[in-house]
């Protein structure tokens, strides 16, 4: 498996925010958004089992599987060892591919980008919001436990402040919406 980092931190974003965690970001993505913050070029050969020792170094239980798209690469055999070393995993995914077959996520954020999404079940939605001109319609027929909205970071700090107040008035507008701000940005943690 093509793995770009394993690291320890705090889960940043979403339903899950401030929580200790694995993160394991595999390299990869069939999508090429402009505001990725993630190199894709650079990765190490992983085996699964060596993915899970590397877990197992940490002392958080709470694994966060996130890219790249991690379901390019993820199989239902990691995730069982996973499992059986006591974790408790998340994906985050843009949603493009289907889980792989008997692939048991306990908790699965999707974050939509401009393409279809084929998951049958999820359990957060996260939609970067780019500002007022962005179609919001798209997602309306996607279930979901929540529903979060993230403003765009767009490395320009008056742009990024315009598309805070307009992600605050679209959710005060379409209560069903959370706001989710990258805290690991604002608190500069990795």
């Amino acid at each position: 498996m093509k793995v770009n980092e394993i690291f320890y931190s705090l889960q940043g974003e979403g339903h899950y925010t401030g929580t200790p965690a694995i993160f394991i970001r595999f390299a990869m993505c069939n999508l090429r958004c402009s505001f990725c913050d993630t190199d894709f070029n650079s990765f190490t050969e992983m085996s699964e089992e060596e993915i899970v020792e590397k877990a197992k170094s940490y002392p958080a239980n709470h694994v966060v599987i996130t890219g790249g798209e991690p379901t390019l690469q993820i199989t239902a055999s990691l995730i069982d060892k996973l499992h059986k070393a006591g974790k408790y995993v998340q994906i985050e995914t843009n949603g493009t591919n289907k889980l792989p077959e008997g692939c048991m996520i306990d908790w699965v954020t999707c974050s939509p980008k401009y393409k279809a999404v084929k998951l049958d079940h999820i359990d957060e939605l996260k939609v970067v919001f780019e500002g007022n001109g962005q179609d919001m319609s798209q997602y309306a027929t996607l279930q979901a436990s929540e529903y979060r909205l993230q403003p765009c970071d767009t490395q320009d700090a008056e742009k990024n402040k315009e598309i805070l107040k307009q992600t605050i008035d679209f959710i005060l507008n379409n209560p069903i919406w959370k706001l989710s701000l990258q805290t690991h940005k604002i608190l500069n943690v990795r």
